[in-house]
């Protein structure tokens, strides 16, 4: 019985967690689809829905799996120095001390070189249920890595006094200004080394660090205290966010950031597909039927039983 309450209480913990700052993982993977050549974009748009769906639960799977979180992020301010030695496959490094210490401060471009191998696979196997799924993971990590602040240990202004700076960035400004954006990025690109084009990912996103709190900072010196808050509705709620107001200021003054790295999400997420699929030796899209009578499962449910999906720690 314990067991039941224990599954009943995931699930809707997991169904609430829905509705809540996934937009923009859904948009990035929706318009990757749209991306690719014509010998993928027949099985990308007839699965586009479970992509989509997909592309969240790589944030989901943090709550029942410890060792998820540290696949989102790197603390590259943590870190001394980031050598060559160290941009190398995750399984070739020293298991025993070097990963546990990596591990401490976030590993992302090790994760998305991973499930890029696993989705290589996928496409091998001729498999449309795991294809679906590594897809839709690939998408998730490769977005986390266009962000700037998954790329320090201040990652929600904690140590600057501008707590709330990372669902600001990440979920309410995409939310007010994804509509109004132009998101055509054009033919994906083939690449062959993904654990170097992930490293250049979020070393491109560290870059902008500086510039995000700063940006922040200076709307926060330019609107009165009491217009930086305001009530909105969202899901039917009424909360206490930032203000309609801050938001545009802070959006202008970062002039087109925020869609640059969207648009370099979809196109790097775009590309990273293709690759996979040319390294896999460009299967025949239509004969990729293999499990397909399993991707209508219902996702939450299998979300949740499929703990320690990982096996490379």
């Amino acid at each position: 019985m314990k067991r039941y309450f224990r599954l009943v209480f995931i699930l809707f913990f997991g169904l609430t967690l829905q509705s809540w700052g996934f937009y923009t993982h859904r948009i990035i993977n929706q318009h990757a689809s749209y991306s690719l050549p014509l010998e993928m974009s027949p099985f990308f748009k007839r699965y586009a829905y479970e992509i989509q769906k997909k592309s969240v639960q790589a944030d989901q799977r943090v709550y029942v799996d410890p060792d998820e979180g540290a696949r989102h992020y790197i603390h590259l301010d943590n870190h001394n120095n980031i050598h060559d030695s160290l941009i190398i496959p995750w399984y070739k490094l020293d298991k025993h001390s070097l990963q546990r210490d990596l591990l401490k401060q976030g590993i992302i471009p090790w994760q998305i070189d991973l499930t890029y191998r696993k989705l290589v696979n996928a496409f091998s196997q001729k498999n449309s249920a795991k294809i679906i799924q590594h897809a839709s993971d690939l998408g998730h990590y490769m977005a986390d890595a266009h962000v700037p602040l998954h790329t320090s240990s201040n990652y929600n202004g904690q140590q600057t006094n501008q707590h709330g700076i990372h669902a600001l960035w990440e979920t309410r400004l995409p939310e007010m200004f994804i509509p109004s954006y132009n998101l055509i990025v054009g033919k994906p690109e083939y690449t062959s080394d993904v654990l170097h084009f992930a490293w250049e990912t979020v070393r491109a996103s560290h870059a902008l660090l500086d510039s995000v709190f700063y940006l922040e900072w200076q709307t926060s010196q330019q609107i009165a205290a009491y217009r930086k808050r305001s009530y909105i509705v969202k899901n039917y709620l009424l909360q206490l966010d930032y203000s309609d107001e801050f938001c545009r200021h802070y959006h202008q003054a970062m002039q087109g950031m925020l869609e640059r790295r969207i648009k370099a999400s979809i196109r790097a997420t775009a590309s990273l597909w293709y690759s996979a699929w040319i390294d896999a030796g460009q299967p025949m899209m239509n004969e990729l039927t293999a499990g397909a009578n399993k991707i209508n499962k219902d996702w939450r449910f299998s979300l949740f039983i499929q703990k320690g999906h990982e096996d490379w720690y």
